[in-house]
């Protein structure tokens, strides 16, 4: 099934605060919580749209394993149903990769477009299909799970005609302690040296993002799986999507990074890390750009929560 679950805007709006910054084609957005805990009304209000992305890749990953999509709690796989079992590494990173989605389709971004995540890519994510049927033979092989290759998410703008006028496409992180030091070495990658003798790798998410392409596979993905799953109903976004991969026009290009984790000890209310104004002079590439920051108070309880509620 196609993704088709609106994002929770009134229940997002009572627990978290916005502050848009930015000129032209750059924006910042900092999203903080305002709220001791997260209730369990806002996780409630938030599990449905987190089933709804993950829906396509659990169909195909318990396909793929021999298991039912709703294994009673003694039924053979039932320790390896998805995503509930992936390891808490894994679980913070497909987070990150919902939450890029739900707040493209629920804030005012860079460029005032309309944005819209027909499906979202999980079932791309090879070693979590070889962890589940893994765990599904051997309920003892419990191990770490590489990221999913290529862009961590991709929305569309769909015109009323159905053509594609535009994508989204980004990176994101989860960080436990968001700090001045850990945001620099998220976007600037690894490093030697200390203080401002230090020199940088260029391994950060400046670089996944600089070297980014025009046409990134993610397309030619969302085109095969719209295909698949509603070629009928999809038509127009389809062909649209076939003639950029062709070598056609390509629909322009926004980049988003959105930045996630938990507020450190000396870090105030509404204090960003990253430019507010412009995009830094690491961003090298002219295209409309959309930074996010999430910061949260424990944001790994909100997770831990919110993925250990979905299908059951």
């Amino acid at each position: 099934m196609l993704h088709n679950v609106p994002p929770p805007r009134s229940a997002i709006q009572t627990a978290v605060s916005d502050t848009s910054a930015g000129s032209g084609s750059y924006g910042h957005l900092l999203l903080e919580q305002t709220v001791p805990d997260f209730d369990d009304a806002t996780v409630a209000a938030l599990r449905p749209y987190f089933e709804s992305a993950h829906a396509d890749a659990r169909e195909v990953f318990h396909r793929a394993a021999r298991i039912s999509l709703h294994p009673e709690p003694i039924a053979r796989g039932a320790n390896a149903t998805y995503p509930n079992c992936l390891p808490p590494k894994a679980i913070r990173g497909l987070f990150g990769e919902v939450m890029a989605g739900l707040i493209s389709e629920a804030y005012p971004l860079v460029g005032g477009k309309s944005w819209k995540v027909p499906i979202f890519l999980f079932r791309f994510h090879g070693p979590v299909e070889r962890y589940i049927f893994d765990l599904v033979q051997d309920p003892a092989r419990v191990k770490e799970v590489h990221g999913r290759p290529g862009n961590d998410f991709i929305g569309l703008e769909i015109a009323p005609d159905g053509s594609v006028t535009g994508f989204i496409a980004g990176e994101d992180k989860w960080r436990t302690g968001l700090t001045p030091s850990t945001m620099t070495a998220i976007m600037k990658g690894d490093g030697t040296g200390k203080g401002a003798a230090r020199v940088y790798h260029d391994n950060g998410v400046w670089n996944e993002i600089n070297t980014g392409l025009a046409v990134p596979q993610g397309l030619q993905q969302i085109c095969d799986l719209l295909t698949i799953k509603d070629r009928d109903g999809h038509a127009a976004t389809i062909l649209s999507l076939d003639k950029a991969l062709l070598g056609g026009p390509a629909p322009p290009r926004t980049d988003l990074v959105l930045i996630a984790g938990n507020r450190a000890k000396t870090r105030a209310k509404g204090i960003p890390y990253l430019p507010t104004g412009a995009p830094p002079p690491d961003y090298k590439v002219k295209r409309p750009l959309q930074v996010v920051e999430l910061v949260l108070a424990d944001g790994e309880k909100l997770i831990d929560r919110l993925y250990k509620s979905l299908w059951t």
